[in-house]
């Protein structure tokens, strides 16, 4: 494979740059993710997460407000998809020429060229300042543990939770009039069938631009990346599971429901999905650390992958999408706290348990209504078992419409609407 000319290269960063400066910062929504980037320090920023949740966007946003002098390489863009360990020799010298003098080199999706971590490594020891991102949870952990030893900050990012989607629509999450709580409940059933991928808010026609996104997951960040052999049957599985979210994963059922070899098949295929972060897993609680592994349920990183593919078959699970739109809201809560989520499931079922260690921090149920007395007694018969099983008595109820305090067989059940629980809004 031909070595990449410099000035072919400078014509594709030069146009990178173009497009680049056509971005206005101050359109952009701020994230609390903003905060984690540590511009002032010697070590990598890397900035992970789903294709399109907003990672170049969020790091072009203070990079910008900072006033730092950078230089930036896509190596997503189409022209560079050959590149090679031996080409990024070059990258360093074409940037300088597009941009300048500069102290910071912002390097999107840097994972698609085999090698980066050795060039990447270099470059800190040169004293440049990196700040990195990548669609692709392993390809990037590994590479950094392994040959960044704790020379990076890594930040997770996901699509828009519901507060940054108020924002974007113009509601202030935090005034609780009448008339703003009112635009803010029509807000949120957007949001619960629309998701919030940052793009989809300038689209007519956000199916197209779902299904697009989707085959690009599967297709570049996993089919390519990991040279699965079955593409095919691999979109079939994950269609399935997405039309099937919220649910236990059992590798032996889709092997044999897509008459994989073997149920290691299917194992594979879920786990890369899982790196991709298409979806989210979480373990059934057990005081057993073995056991947690077991039992693992799958959730979208967003409920837009539902109802807004092409072909779907699946009915629209306003309830399944309220729980999903929870949990993804948990794992921004809590994942750079080390706090862990698990749900529980035996002869009675917790949909969510927040771990600290060994410590039960809290149980939490959600349902989309309480209109109905078996779903009231199912919902507050788990927490009820949940707390005196796990020796925990914060215990919450997740609803679109009740708030208060209710007693139950001698425990106090904190109820909460969804919304106000999502907006921080809890009195």
């Amino acid at each position: 494979m031909r070595l990449m000319d410099l000035y072919e290269l400078v014509r594709i960063l030069s146009d990178q740059k173009s497009e680049l400066g056509k971005v206005n910062v101050s359109d952009l929504c701020p994230r609390k993710e903003d905060a984690q980037l540590e511009l002032d320090s010697d070590l990598a920023q890397v900035v992970i997460g789903v294709r399109r949740s907003g990672k170049s966007m969020l790091c072009l946003k203070v990079l910008k407000e900072s006033g730092k002098k950078f230089g930036y390489v896509d190596f997503d863009d189409e022209e560079l998809g050959d590149m090679t360990k031996k080409d990024l020799k070059t990258v360093l010298e074409a940037s300088y020429m597009v941009y300048g003098d500069f102290d910071y080199l912002f390097l999107d999706e840097v994972q698609n060229v085999t090698g980066w971590h050795l060039w990447v490594n270099k470059l800190l020891r040169q004293g440049i300042h990196i700040i990195l991102t990548g669609s692709n949870a392993k390809l990037l952990s590994s590479d950094l543990a392994t040959h960044l030893t704790g020379r990076y900050n890594e930040i997770s990012l996901y699509p828009f939770s519901f507060e940054e989607f108020c924002t974007m629509k113009g509601l202030d999450p935090k005034d609780l009039t009448t008339k703003n709580q009112a635009f803010i409940k029509n807000a949120f059933e957007e949001y619960l069938r629309k998701g919030g991928f940052p793009e989809t808010f300038k689209l007519k026609n956000q199916r197209k631009y779902m299904s697009s996104l989707l085959t690009a997951i599967l297709r570049k960040d996993i089919a390519k990346r990991f040279r699965v052999r079955y593409v095919d049957a691999m979109e079939k599985m994950a269609n399935y599971m997405i039309d099937n979210f919220c649910q236990e994963v059992v590798p032996t059922n889709l092997a044999e429901k897509f008459s994989f070899g073997s149920a290691h098949t299917a194992e594979n295929y879920y786990s890369y999905m899982k790196q991709a972060f298409l979806f989210q897993g979480i373990h059934k609680f057990s005081f057993k650390s073995a056991q947690r592994l077991r039992g693992e349920k799958a959730y979208l990183v967003d409920v837009a992958f539902q109802s807004d593919r092409e072909d779907t078959l699946t009915s629209d699970n306003l309830g399944l999408r309220l729980e999903n739109i929870v949990y993804i809201e948990l794992l921004r809560r809590y994942k750079d706290e080390n706090i862990n989520v698990f749900y529980y499931r035996d002869d009675f079922e917790v949909d969510f348990i927040i771990v600290d260690k060994t410590k039960v921090l809290e149980l939490i149920q959600v349902t989309l209504k309480m209109d109905k007395k078996s779903t009231r007694n199912r919902e507050f018969n788990g927490l009820k078992k949940g707390a005196e099983l796990l020796k925990c008595e914060n215990l919450t109820l997740l609803s679109l419409s009740e708030r208060g305090v209710e007693e139950y067989e001698g425990h106090k059940i904190n109820k909460h609407m969804v919304v106000d629980w999502l907006l921080g809004n809890l009195t």
